[in-house]
């Protein structure tokens, strides 16, 4: 499955143009990790309070990444978050803290996996012997439903022609593909990003998305949260997604103007004072 490329949809509008009543009205709000909350592969102390400030202010946060299984455990024991999606959909992490008991839920079953796995090795091979340069993702070892090409995480950065290359060849093999700031994420199966914030809803609160999708917001960085830029309405890209707004159709509504993580603590310094918060408590980090 391709990437869309070089769409005109809507342009982002500054953050700082959000409604309060969106701002009042949030419940949820889904993220990405990757060079959303994270800048230079390093979660700094100020995205780490944001997630605490909105945990704090009733807002129940959700990880949504392509990030793999063994991470999606650790930040669901150990961060202010409701529950994480991982590997671009394929699974959901919720951690029920008074019961000390991990919920574990997936997209296909588990042999079907393991199967899939093998055929993924084989393509990852293929694409290491045809583009030079790029590698297998450090994080492999902890996937259970995808792989990732490492384009500029361990590897020295590639052009995006190289990136290019490598989808075509997932294109080729009939592989589902997304494009993230550092790798490409490729599976079989028909899962995202939104079909795995859908299955969240309901698992861990019996909600139906289209019911409740104006109590939501999504920020992310990168072609891989197009699927989630499309359908949550308060979508927030953080500054260095415009190096991919000609790569994509679906833009987000809004744009901070710093990137990474300073763009996400801009984003949620922004709403939390349209809320009409208190300021935040002891800790937080501000």
């Amino acid at each position: 499955m391709s990437e869309n490329k070089g769409g005109k949809g809507r342009q982002p509008r500054p953050i700082a143009e959000v409604s309060e009543r969106s701002c009042r009205d949030l419940s949820w709000f889904f993220t990405d990790i990757d060079d959303t909350i994270t800048t230079e592969g390093l979660l700094p102390d100020s995205s780490y309070a944001a997630l605490w400030d909105l945990h704090r202010a009733g807002i129940r946060v959700v990880p949504v990444t392509g990030r793999p299984a063994g991470w999606c455990d650790h930040i669901a024991r150990m961060w202010p978050v409701a529950g994480v999606v991982g590997e671009n959909g394929a699974l959901r992490y919720i951690y029920d803290r008074k019961a000390k008991r991990m919920r574990r839920n997936y997209a296909i079953p588990l042999e079907e996996a393991a199967e899939n796995r093998k055929r993924l090795a084989r393509i990852a091979q293929r694409v290491l012997r045809e583009v030079p340069g790029t590698g297998i993702a450090a994080d492999q070892p902890f996937r259970m439903f995808d792989y990732a090409i490492d384009f500029r995480e361990d590897v020295p950065p590639l052009p995006m022609t190289a990136v290019d290359a490598v989808c075509a060849i997932l294109g080729q093999e009939g592989a589902t593909y997304k494009v993230s700031s550092i790798h490409v994420n490729y599976w079989f199966g028909t899962f995202d990003k939104v079909d795995g914030m859908r299955a969240f809803l309901r698992e861990a609160a019996g909600e139906d998305f289209d019911a409740v999708r104006r109590t939501i917001a999504f920020s992310g960085d990168s072609p891989n949260d197009e699927p989630m830029f499309r359908e949550v309405p308060f979508s927030i890209g953080v500054g260095n997604i415009r190096r991919f707004l000609d790569r994509i159709v679906h833009a987000p509504a809004f744009v901070t103007e710093a990137d990474c993580a300073e763009g996400f603590r801009e984003a949620v310094d922004g709403i939390l004072r349209r809320r009409g918060g208190a300021a935040p408590l002891p800790g937080s980090g501000r």
